[in-house]
């Protein structure tokens, strides 16, 4: 039986590479820790600020507005809580959207109980973010404005560079969450106008547990999760974790070198996808048509569930996802697809597909061939289909 993956949103395969890099930091002399005066933590330390100059070449960043962390969840985290925090003398509002990854949206909920002020922007009906929403929600209150690049669920790309343009000219802290863009489409610090950016290396072929926050010079910000030593520039207390920061570094400059051959690739494929899929009686494409991850094509298929389709998907060999892995467990429809205005019934019909390096057209032409058969069969047994 086949073996495809079609998940590459929910997390991607570590590269070869990559673990050969991770692995040289896991024996030998190279196990100092990079804080250590000696020899041993010397040569760790320099490794890790050759990693920490690769993560920013490939942000427009400086070296030392690099701070490693253990993934996308806690650079969400960290940007939130340090200025919200460091700020709330200034003001105690903060804008976000609806159809944030639950590590913004939920951290931004937390804050809210503490006696912040939260506005939940809608979105249209591709679940972009509008920049008059954003323009008219501020206040003089205001001290920041969180809102991801694209969407884990839909693939839809945010006017970002536009919102961080308002950012900077209310002079309001901007955070992005990068984690599902980096890698696909262009991220450059400067040009999308943000102070603090988020990222996580399991989305790029690195090893989970692994991720970066960007602190743009001269943002108000401090450090409010962990307490202890100097590490990261004093702001992420504990000895880092070198085979993971040599493993994420790595994965950076190899999804760099070849970003834009292999994002036009993917996008022919998805493409296909898109054509042939929503052919198909009663499919619709959720998401923008057009600015939306070159990786991602996302779905509604009435009347059955998409929990039933990954199974019979899985049957013939093929990984997919309906909805955020995140809460793939839930019987809960997914909050991106309620906020864009899908019914709850139909919501339940998602299915994603997210392409990776090692997909193939083959791979697309046999998922078209058994998708249809598959649905067929679900909508012969389904009750909502009369």
């Amino acid at each position: 039986m086949r073996s495809i993956y079609f998940d590459h949103s929910g997390t991607t395969p570590v590269h070869p590479a990559v673990a050969e890099e991770m692995y040289k930091y896991l024996t030998g002399d190279n196990f100092g820790n990079p804080s250590s005066v000696h020899h041993f933590g010397l040569q760790i330390c320099k490794k890790v600020t050759e990693a920490r100059d690769k993560v920013a070449q490939a942000l427009g960043a400086n070296t030392r507005e690099i701070v490693f962390t253990s993934g996308g969840t806690e650079s969400d985290n960290l940007a939130i809580h340090g200025a919200a925090h460091t700020n709330k003398k200034w003001g105690n509002h903060i804008i976000t959207s609806a159809v944030e990854h639950h590590a913004v949206l939920n951290t931004v909920k937390a804050l809210g109980k503490e006696g912040f002020d939260i506005t939940i922007l809608p979105v249209d009906k591709y679940g972009m973010v509008s920049v008059d929403d954003v323009a008219a929600a501020i206040t003089d209150k205001t001290i920041l404005i969180t809102i991801m690049h694209a969407n884990n669920e839909v693939g839809t790309i945010n006017p970002i560079a536009e919102i961080g343009k308002l950012a900077r000219e209310r002079k309001i802290i901007f955070h992005v969450d990068a984690v599902q863009s980096f890698g696909k489409i262009p991220v450059n610090v400067d040009d999308l106008g943000v102070n603090l950016l988020s990222l996580s290396g399991h989305k790029i072929y690195g090893p989970k547990g692994t991720g970066v926050l960007y602190i743009r010079k001269g943002t108000r910000w401090r450090q409010t999760l962990l307490h202890g030593g100097s590490q990261e520039h004093l702001c992420r207390a504990g000895t880092e974790n070198i085979p993971g920061i040599m493993g994420f570094a790595k994965a950076v400059e190899l999804v760099m070198e070849n970003r834009e051959a292999e994002s036009a690739r993917l996008m022919v494929l998805r493409d296909k996808l898109i054509r042939e899929v929503t052919a198909i009686d009663h499919v619709t494409l959720t998401g923008h048509p057009t600015q939306r991850l070159p990786n991602h094509a996302s779905f509604l298929f009435k009347y059955i569930e998409g929990e039933s389709m990954l199974l019979g998907l899985d049957m013939k060999g093929i990984a997919a996802s309906t909805g955020s892995a995140c809460t793939s467990g839930s019987l809960e429809p997914s909050h991106v697809l309620l906020a864009m205005g899908i019914k709850h019934e139909d919501a339940h019909g998602s299915l994603r597909i997210t392409l990776g390096k090692d997909n193939t057209e083959d791979d697309v032409d046999y998922f078209l061939e058994v998708i249809k058969p598959i649905v067929e069969k679900l909508r012969a047994m389904s009750p909502l289909k009369d």
